[in-house]
């Protein structure tokens, strides 16, 4: 006899509340298992789409006068299912798991230091440059607040980031942020993520170094 739905109300909750109650209902049921999650904006369904699809959950999202409903499906341990129709190129399952000996990123400005800005944009670009050219590239690059413009349209080092994305670093920008900065339709390289995995990157990676 199979389990009755079971319904997880996370409407108000700001990020990560929603992942991390979604995970905690998740690891609770057995495999198949479906879990229905209620949200109120498009950032808490977005992260908790990347989560679940990530941990290889199957995820169907509708949305209802502005509210969305996401069935869960639990996929069994191991095993990456993707959502009907196939992944957005922004939250597909991470194809570049961190690799140990290797540095992540934290990006939390787009300017490199304090004072001039103009200074501080000359100086970002040279950084990336630099790590662009270095012969092992980054693990990751994670990009929060207005770190996140330079993922974006009109980032004066998109070169360097698409170099280094095709050579096996993680690109990563706040979803949060993006929204707060009406950046999220204007991404140009990476993919979007939420506080739980950064979080989860960091705490996994072996060495981590700030830029501000």
């Amino acid at each position: 006899m199979s389990q009755a739905p079971r319904e997880l109300n996370c409407k108000g909750l700001a990020c990560p509340q929603p992942v991390l109650e979604t995970k905690k209902a998740l690891d609770e049921l057995p495999a198949e298992a479906e879990l229905t999650v209620l949200v109120d904006n498009p950032v808490a369904k977005e992260n908790v789409t990347l989560f679940a699809t990530n941990a290889g959950h199957r995820v169907e999202a509708t949305e209802n006068n502005g509210e969305f409903i996401l069935r869960i499906t639990k996929g069994r341990a191991g095993l990456i299912q993707e959502r009907k129709g196939g992944p957005q190129p922004q939250d597909k399952p991470d194809e570049n798991p961190p690799a140990r000996g290797r540095t992540t990123y934290l990006i939390t400005s787009n300017l490199f230091g304090q004072g001039s800005p103009d200074l501080g944009q000359v100086l970002m670009k040279s950084l990336f440059v630099s790590l662009a050219g270095q012969e092992v590239p980054p693990a990751a690059l994670i990009f929060i607040n207005t770190g996140v413009y330079l993922s974006t349209e009109g980032s004066p080092v998109l070169e360097q980031l698409q170099k280094m994305s095709a050579g096996g670093t993680t690109v990563l920008s706040c979803g949060t942020c993006l929204d707060y900065y009406k950046l999220k339709e204007k991404l140009a390289a990476g993919r979007v993520s939420n506080m739980y995995e950064i979080l989860e990157r960091l705490n996994g990676a072996e060495k981590v170094i700030t830029i501000a």
